[in-house]
């Protein structure tokens, strides 16, 4: 897709778009860290193709070692110990204020997303150089997206927290913050999806935390694995804001994904693109305008197809320093490319089958971008995955577009990037 907008244009689509996009990332499981209350700290001593359907040669070609034998979802977390700490580095362990059980916010759907407000009391600036999500019920936690809340967003954030009964607030489609440039620079902090490990920041390197910060700890469950209370926890690697370290930052390039149904299930109720993005609505609310909003920030116009792209044009010095990708379970394979088509075309990331269990963010050779550049991402979604894996069992094909739910897909590039 070619990448059209003006600048003020590209602004205004990311606003609209300032979604929670699922995320990846890459944590740890510290099951051995002691859980601690919120906002306390532990300090321990430094150690040293086919477009529109699959063909028999897909399924032939593409049914082993995809992957998704287990269904993608319902896995314990392996017990490993986070990594050594470097020196001026200490840790934190935030937690959940009180088990949450989920339920379908809106009486339908199998997902729940709901945010969680963490105080880690920063009474000065400090630079976040790790972060590892430990899941309190890993049969039910899909992925947790940690978010910095500034300190002029405090009082809407506990506005929000006190305005809802019970612990945390729905968040489908964000965290519900204002966000005017969400997608060029996120307030991500750090993320975990099934088979993340603990996420640290190259030496010299972290995302700074202004004092008076806090921490929305948006957790996805899904609730085909059942029901179930979860009390999640996150593990913070904290370095003074005084070091000497280059600030981090996070760009998303999410794609549209407009997966049509098999032609056997071709008259479904669901295989109408406009009545599957209405029951997306119905299950998700306002976050499920998200479809018609990507055009504006990718161009073209909604063609059914397994695979789709979206161009980005580059408006400021970049270098790209970490990738990742974030699919959910009928993902195939996904690409990220710096200057497709032309001389100085790069690939900085290729996985061409698609593992829901292995998304962690993955460092590369530093890759410098500037004005008029573009980076591409592409997906690949297939329908026939619904007949191997059990979370689809009894889900007929529907037209599938982008959706926070399980059973919707996503396409999206994570980059970290740093930028003068």
């Amino acid at each position: 897709m070619a990448s059209w907008l003006t600048r003020p244009t590209a602004v205004a689509a990311a606003a609209v778009l300032s979604l929670a996009l699922a995320a990846c990332g890459s944590s740890d499981d510290a099951s051995d860290a002691v859980r601690a209350p919120v906002g306390s700290v532990t300090t321990t001593t430094p150690e040293p193709s086919t477009e529109a359907g699959e063909g028999p040669s897909d399924e032939a070609t593409d049914e082993q070692g995809d992957g998704h034998e287990d269904g993608g979802h319902g896995h314990g977390v392996e017990a490993t110990k986070p990594k050594p700490l470097r020196p001026g580095e200490k840790r934190m362990t935030l937690s959940m204020p009180a088990a949450y059980t989920p339920s379908a916010p809106n009486d339908t759907g199998t997902d729940d997303y709901r945010c969680f407000l963490l105080d880690p009391h920063l009474a000065k600036d400090a630079y976040l150089t790790g972060t590892f999500v430990q899941p309190g019920n890993a049969e039910v936690v899909h992925h947790v997206i940690l978010f910095a809340v500034p300190p002029d967003m405090v009082a809407d954030a506990e506005a929000m927290d006190a305005g809802v009964e019970g612990e945390g607030w729905t968040c489908f489609g964000g965290s519900g913050l204002r966000d005017d440039d969400g997608l060029n620079s996120a307030p991500w902090l750090g993320a975990w999806a099934p088979g993340g490990k603990e996420s640290v920041s190259a030496p010299g390197f972290g995302k700074k935390l202004a004092a008076g910060s806090r921490i929305i700890m948006q957790v996805h469950y899904n609730l085909l694995a059942g029901p179930g209370p979860d009390q999640s926890d996150t593990l913070l690697r904290l370095a003074p804001g005084t070091a000497d370290i280059t600030p981090l930052e996070t760009m998303l390039l999410p794609a549209p994904v407009e997966m049509p149904c098999r032609e056997k299930y071709a008259d479904g109720p669901l295989c109408d693109r406009e009545a599957s993005i209405a029951d997306l609505i119905a299950r998700v609310g306002g976050a499920g305008n998200t479809n018609n909003a990507l055009y504006l920030l990718c161009g073209g116009k909604p063609r059914a197809s397994n695979t789709t792209s979206c161009d980005r044009d580059i408006w400021e010095p970049t270098t790209i320093r970490g990738v990742a990708g974030h699919m959910h379970l009928l993902g195939r394979s996904i690409k990220i490319e710096v200057n497709p088509g032309t001389p100085d075309a790069k690939t900085i990331m290729d996985i061409p089958i698609w593992d829901f269990d292995n998304q962690a963010n993955k460092p590369i050779k530093p890759v410098t971008v500037d004005y008029g550049d573009v980076v591409r991402v592409t997906c690949r979604h297939v329908q026939w995955l619904r007949d191997k894996l059990p979370s689809f069992e009894g889900i007929p094909d529907k037209y599938v577009v982008w959706g926070e739910g399980t059973t919707d897909e996503m396409c999206l590039g994570i980059l970290t990037v740093t930028r003068p």
